[in-house]
């Protein structure tokens, strides 16, 4: 089959790799219709590229037709049209139960102490391949799987497997209160659905912040209030204006370790991406820093008693957060992977032709799976106003429903 594979840094292809085979009784596979490039593929494509291996297959955001199941899979059957979500999980450990699926027990990463695992995000969570593919293995398939109607265009669902529960996550984690005003950092697509997401559900005021031209745009059309980075002195006071003096009720992070405004940390990054990969893993799981701007203008701009939601990913291990003004300010502060899985009931029944969320026109590019490499490199330099991509493998069934 034709894969998007990792082979270094800012190097992805576009390859034959073998087709994937049931391996497991709980196991199935999938003919992948639609598959997405995440905000978080290019911390693998710029910055965690120690942890990856020459051949990876990429991608987390996929959904297709179940092709084949093993033998203890009886909630899909062949011929089924399911959304994947991005974490594999089992549905019946303690953390499963409680709606924590992105701490699955069941699939943790004990060795590299991480949560469950990922579809195609590298050895820190599994090296499970991922499905930026013509076809995907899916483990612990009898829970691992979003099953959706047939009829509606991919665009309806698509977004079940990471960015609608992630943004949904955030703005729970949020809370931020219906006569309040919620600022969300970052309007690439997490950050853009969650103002969606807190709009629909009321909030008086929602503040977005980039310095994107696009990406301002489309946030504008939707109600959004925008900040532009790159027109205001300070984004702190910019927020406090908006506010009566205050600052934000909440504040949503969807940014992360890409963040703008952190140079001296930038080179630091790379000089630690162009070691060699057992030096490289050390310092970024022990010592490693990230670009923590983001953070600092959320502890900046959050109200006094306000409440921090931490969506966009971060790798360090040795970063100074203000810890005395969060702790003088009262701040509590949330985060965590999405537990995708949890949300879906809130979320599904807002996938109708009304639309409330705009999903069907959420995509700014629709590309074939061989126009990966070029979507890669336009996406990590924000140009032709590419803010969410939907790759489109296009292969033919394998078996007869």
């Amino acid at each position: 089959m034709r894969a998007v594979v990792w082979h270094g840094k800012r190097d992805v292809r576009v390859e034959n790799v073998f087709d994937p085979v049931i391996q497991e009784p709980g196991d199935a596979i999938i003919r992948v219709t639609s598959t997405n490039i995440c905000g978080s593929d290019l911390h693998l494509y710029e910055v965690l590229g120690a942890f990856m291996t020459a051949g990876d297959v990429l991608g987390h955001e996929a959904m297709g037709i179940v092709e084949e199941v093993g033998a203890d899979v009886t909630a899909i059957s062949p011929g089924d049209r399911v959304v994947i979500p991005f974490q594999v999980c089992c549905g019946t450990c303690w953390m499963c139960e409680r709606g924590l699926q992105s701490q699955c027990e069941t699939t943790q990463v004990r060795e590299q102490g991480s949560g469950a695992a990922l579809f195609g995000y590298s050895e820190l969570y599994g090296s499970v391949p991922g499905g930026q593919a013509e076809f995907l293995r899916v483990p612990h398939a009898q829970y691992t799987h979003i099953k959706v109607p047939h009829g509606p265009a991919d665009d309806r669902f698509v977004y079940l497997s990471d960015v609608l529960p992630t943004a949904w996550q955030a703005v729970a984690y949020a809370d931020p209160e219906p006569e309040g005003t919620l600022l969300v950092l970052g309007l690439g697509p997490i950050g853009d659905m969650a103002c969606r997401i807190a709009l629909h559900r009321g909030v008086r005021q929602v503040v977005g912040v980039d310095c994107v031209d696009a990406r301002l745009e489309r946030a504008r059309a939707r109600g959004v209030t925008t900040l532009d980075l790159r027109e205001v002195d300070g984004l702190g006071d910019a927020v406090r204006d908006l506010t009566a003096g205050r600052g934000a009720d909440a504040v949503i992070d969807a940014v992360g370790m890409e963040a703008h405004g952190s140079p001296v940390v930038e080179v630091s990054q790379r000089v630690v991406a162009a070691l060699p990969d057992r030096l490289a893993k050390k310092l970024m799981t022990t010592v490693g820093i990230d670009r923590l701007a983001a953070v600092q203008s959320a502890v900046d701009a959050v109200r006094r008693g306000g409440t921090i939601s931490l969506s966009g990913v971060y790798g360090g291990m040795a970063d100074p957060m203000p810890m005395m003004t969060l702790f003088d300010k009262q701040v509590q502060l949330r985060m965590g992977q999405a537990n995708v899985k949890r949300w879906v009931p809130d979320i599904l029944p807002l996938l109708t032709d009304d639309d409330p969320l705009g999903v069907d026109g959420f995509a700014t590019h629709r590309l074939p799976l061989e126009a990966a490499p070029g979507a890669y490199a336009d996406f990590q330099a924000k140009k032709n106003g590419m803010v969410k991509v939907v790759l489109e493998p296009g292969a033919p069934a394998r078996h007869a429903p």
